[in-house]
């Protein structure tokens, strides 16, 4: 797999899960999604496969922002599935919204 840029969309090989990177300073590390890597959907990446990794099958929500702890890699999801998305075999979780300023 090629090292993933801004704007690209990937798409996973275990099911339907696709989405676009947002933010990427992690280098040459892979995305993965249920345990096996995506790939760039615009080289022509179809549907599932691969058998699912059922110790990475937490799901993915449509138009939720999946990110590193450190905010080196952001994800934006585009289509829902079963799979777990993870960086570096890190799993990533979902960014929360940031707080609106109080207005005193």
């Amino acid at each position: 797999m090629t090292t993933p840029r801004i704007g690209m969309m990937l798409t996973s090989t275990v099911d339907s899960t696709s989405v676009v990177v947002v933010r990427w300073a992690a280098g040459d590390q892979q995305v993965t999604c249920g345990g096996t890597p995506m790939v760039d959907a615009a080289k022509g990446g179809t549907g599932p496969q691969q058998p699912l990794d059922p110790d990475q099958s937490a799901g993915t929500l449509l138009g939720k922002r999946y990110a590193t702890d450190d905010g080196t890699v952001e994800l934006l999801c585009t289509k829902p599935g079963k799979g777990t998305l993870a960086v570096g075999g890190v799993p990533l979780a979902v960014k929360s919204a940031k707080p609106l300023p109080a207005s005193d």
